[in-house]
């Protein structure tokens, strides 16, 4: 995804981790951070996940909720939307 500029949150290996937009804004900058900090690991899940089994031919369907961390970081990205000057 970073060759249409849409990297995975916290993702060293493809730029994730560096805040890109907003550089010169000190508090947009330390805000990013402390978002790293909340999900220290890269932002990716799967509330539902199915597939057929190769072997069996049998369908497998796993469901997670959002773990506490993602849970955190996504409240705290709708406060700062909500909260921005526009």
């Amino acid at each position: 995804m970073k060759y249409i500029g849409h990297t995975l949150f916290n993702d060293e290996r493809y730029g994730g981790n560096e805040v890109l937009k907003g550089t010169h804004f000190a508090k947009y900058k330390q805000f990013v951070q402390n978002c790293f900090n909340i999900c220290p690991r890269q932002a990716l899940h799967a509330q539902t996940l199915g597939f057929i089994q190769p072997r069996t031919g049998k369908e497998l369907m796993f469901e997670a909720p959002i773990p506490d961390d993602m849970s955190q970081l996504l409240e705290k990205w709708r406060g700062y939307i909500a909260n921005r000057e526009i």
